[in-house]
């Protein structure tokens, strides 16, 4: 069934479930809003954050909703790479791209120093700042990291010209501590560590993303408690149990999901293989 006809039945605004919920729907997670609070207060000074945690914890949702909150400060440019993987013409051309500079990848030195120009007039004349936001940080080279290091410091690395938040898995922490990344590493200031999820944490996104989407009665408590409890403290797991049970929910037309759905769908003998019969002759 698809999401038009499920939001329609159950008078949802949205699927709660899937990656694409609007803005104002993004969960804050323990943790995140002392974080965001201390990027605001930093941006404009420049310099680097880090975002780290195994996958599915929520990380790019996290920085998502910090791209919002950013992007509301008159003096700040956010600017999201989409391509961390890039090489480091790529890397380049693309970050130009974003902040309305041309780089040509050919004279790096070049367009490295037409780029700290134009951030130095517009930091002089309109207070413009600009923030720089990476997903998925994990796959950046360690050449190009180098280049943001250098790009990003001014006056004998007594000002910055980049307020830098890189988001990414565990890898991260290791690599800033390799002899090339360590000088970026000793750099990073802010540092959010997502953890897993408690089953009592789980149970308040839930009950939010029900809530945020328009029908905070649509699973029933004893739900809530078992998708919680099954979900291994995982908001990625969590997210695809429920949309599964929201579908199957909706092509049975059921009035409320509840605990019954959940053993129907997840029960462990739907996955156990037939055991072979021995034959009767």
């Amino acid at each position: 069934m698809n999401n038009i006809d499920i939001q329609s039945l159950y008078g949802l605004k949205y699927n709660p479930f899937l990656p694409n919920i609007p803005k104002e729907a993004l969960y804050a997670l323990p943790g995140s809003e002392i974080f965001e609070l201390r990027i605001r207060s930093m941006a404009e000074q420049g310099g680097f954050a880090l975002i780290t945690g195994e996958p599915g914890l929520g990380k790019s949702k996290t920085l998502h909703k910090m791209a919002c909150s950013l992007e509301r400060i008159p003096d700040l440019t956010v600017g999201v790479m989409q391509r961390p993987q890039s090489k480091l013409g790529d890397f380049y051309r693309e970050l130009g791209e974003l902040f309305n500079v041309a780089l040509s990848p050919a004279n790096r030195y070049g367009g490295f120093k037409m780029l700290r120009e134009r951030w130095i007039h517009h930091c002089q004349t309109t207070l413009f700042k600009p923030v720089l936001l990476i997903d998925e940080a994990q796959h950046v080279s360690d050449e190009c990291l180098t280049e943001l290091r250098i790009l990003q410091s001014h006056q004998f690395d007594s000002k910055n010209l980049l307020f830098t938040v890189l988001c990414g898995d565990n890898r991260l922490p290791e690599r800033f501590r390799s002899p090339e990344l360590l000088p970026l590493g000793s750099r990073i200031g802010p540092r959010l560590v997502l953890e897993p999820l408690s089953p009592e944490q789980l149970q308040n996104y839930l009950r939010f993303a029900l809530d945020q989407a328009g029908n905070s009665q649509l699973m029933s408590d004893e739900l809530i408690r078992t998708l919680a409890s099954h979900a291994a403290n995982n908001l990625r797991v969590l997210n695809q149990m429920a949309a599964e049970l929201l579908n199957a929910a909706a092509i049975k037309e059921l009035p409320v999901i509840d605990e019954s759905l959940f053993f129907q769908i997840f029960s462990p003998s739907r996955s156990r293989p037939r055991q072979n019969q021995k034959d009767p002759f």
